[in-house]
């Protein structure tokens, strides 16, 4: 009997911890997202996206918002200004290995990621000032890396901010950060 329902018990936790807020992408990536369920809360939640390729572990911790029927793009986040791409503290993203963003050279570490929204190009930048509130503190003179990408459009909202980290080659992958019909992707490669 006590077997059983231990057996049982393992399975219940097994299925919990596997249907939280947890997904697993095929190339192993973990995203820690904000699910797509009703969204009734006000608060930006605590969300993170994780995956390994090759022997480097790229993190990217952010808080995720709402749209909650607001104008995000040129509203809430501004054109042509520093944004913290998220809400509250700074956007981190933390590698274990060098990582070449737009031919520039990323050294491990923990830092940064703002953004600089515009129409039609962005400014996205990495900054070794990671722990910080908003851009509150920003400076430009800790920039390590800036570089321009265009968002494309996409059909369907996202409601809440979310990150996912891809691996698209052997030592190959790109950042996408998706809120509202905007998704804005960059390439890196990790330095052997």
């Amino acid at each position: 009997m006590k077997k059983i329902f231990y057996s049982l018990l393992a399975i219940v936790c097994i299925a919990a911890c596997n249907s939280a807020d947890h997904n697993h992408g095929v190339d192993g990536a973990e995203i820690i997202k904000p699910g797509n369920e009703v969204d009734t809360a006000k608060g930006s939640k605590k969300a993170y996206a994780t995956n390994k390729i090759n022997t480097a572990t790229i993190t990217i911790k952010y808080y995720s918002p709402a749209v909650r029927n607001r104008l995000i793009w040129g509203g809430l986040v501004p054109f042509d200004k520093v944004w913290v791409a998220g809400a509250h503290n700074a956007t981190s993203i933390e590698t274990n290995k060098e990582l070449m963003i737009d031919t520039k050279t990323l050294p491990p570490g923990k830092y940064a990621f703002f953004a600089i929204p515009g129409n039609p190009e962005w400014t996205l930048i990495i900054n070794k000032n990671w722990d910080q509130h908003l851009a509150d503190e920003y400076s430009e003179a800790d920039d390590l890396i800036r570089w321009k990408v265009k968002p494309d459009t996409a059909s369907t909202l996202q409601e809440r901010l979310m990150y996912d980290i891809d691996q698209t080659g052997e030592y190959k992958g790109n950042f996408q950060l998706s809120w509202e019909k905007l998704r804005l992707k960059t390439r890196f490669e990790i330095k052997r």
